[in-house]
Formats: C-alpha cells, sequence, structure tokens
C-alpha cells in the first residue's frame, strides 16, 4: 500500500530550499505528473537560469503554481465575481488558466502573451513548497526542451546536478499528463 503524499516536506529540504529561493536559484520538486523547476517569479536572473537549463524559447512564458489564491494575487489582474467562480471550480487541481497579467509580471515569465498562466496545485507537496516559501512558484517541467519530463528526485540529479539546481526528494502525483491549460476569456482549452 503506497504512503499518502506528506503535508510537508522534511525541515532541512524547506530550509535549503528557502536559501536557494531567496538566493535566485532554481529547484527540483514533485508535482502532479513529473518533477517541476521552480524559482521566485519576481526574479528576472532566475526565470533566465530556468530558461538557460530548460533550453526553452523566451516567448513561450511559463506556468507558475500557488498554494491558494493569496499566493497569485500580485500575479494576476482583479478577477471579476464570474471569472472568481470559474476557477475555485477546478482549483486545487491539475487546472492552469491563463489570466490578464499584472504590470508586476516579468515579461519572461509571460513570454510574448498578456496572460499569465497560473494553477493553485492540489499536489500536496508542491503546494506545501509554495506554503513553506511564503510564494508562488514558477512550474515548468524537468527537462531540457522536447525532451521527456522527469519523473523523479535521482534523474534530476542526474541531469542538472546539484549546483544548477537544488533537487528535492518527493513522490510525483499519479497524473499521466501534465495540466489541462484553459485561457479564462474565450474558455478555450490550450493543452
Amino acid at each position: 500500500m503506497k504512503k499518502p503524499f506528506p503535508r510537508l516536506p522534511a525541515q532541512a529540504q524547506i530550509d535549503a530550499a528557502r536559501g536557494r529561493f531567496r538566493e535566485g536559484g532554481v529547484l527540483a520538486y514533485a508535482t502532479e505528473s513529473c518533477f517541476g523547476l521552480g524559482c521566485d517569479p519576481f526574479n528576472v536572473r532566475a526565470i533566465r537560469r530556468i530558461l538557460a537549463i530548460k533550453a526553452r524559447p523566451t516567448h513561450k512564458g511559463l506556468i507558475v503554481i500557488a498554494a491558494n489564491l493569496q499566493q497569485l494575487r500580485p500575479l494576476i489582474r482583479p478577477l471579476t465575481p464570474a471569472q472568481l467562480a470559474t476557477v475555485q471550480r477546478y482549483w486545487p487541481g491539475p487546472y492552469t488558466f491563463l489570466l490578464p497579467a499584472s504590470r508586476r509580471v516579468p515579461t519572461l515569465l509571460r513570454g510574448r502573451h498578456d496572460k499569465i498562466a497560473v494553477r493553485i496545485s492540489a499536489h500536496g507537496e508542491a503546494a506545501a513548497l509554495c506554503q513553506a516559501l511564503g510564494s508562488p512558484l514558477v512550474s515548468t517541467s524537468a527537462n531540457r526542451a522536447g525532451q521527456k519530463s522527469l519523473k523523479t528526485a535521482r534523474a534530476c540529479r542526474q541531469a542538472f546536478g546539484r549546483e544548477q539546481v537544488l533537487t528535492l526528494k518527493g513522490r510525483i502525483g499519479k497524473r499521466r499528463k501534465p495540466s489541462t491549460i484553459i485561457d479564462l476569456d474565450s474558455g478555450r482549452v490550450l493543452r
């Protein structure tokens, strides 16, 4: 019988993650379907590091996850009651919404778009990490562009080393596919 997801990673991991996060470093951590690479969504140098590690084009933008809606507020423009009701039906969960980006959002984070991709994670470890950091977290699959997403901490350490990326222990969720991406304004499913 598999153990349920722990609510919070070990304190030593959290302390190390906080330090790396504050320094503008990159973290690898378990999410719903794979390991993710993350950093402070307001630190442009850290975002550049992730894009370089992945060899990801800058025009695509990146997803940001959070533990709760309050963490997302600095990234998005205020939602109407109808918009709020819609996202609350899906969150927390594996649904990423494209929402109007606030002026504070770095261009590299949203790419060539005027919206930002955000999700309130239902993955216990990922949500606990955001809670412990007191911040939303960039969340892009742990892989080089065009390659398969990595599924274990060991694979992340082998692919990225210990200097480039701080890899946290954890177990991914049971989803086989990445999150569904929905444009909130049009209702169009993009992935």
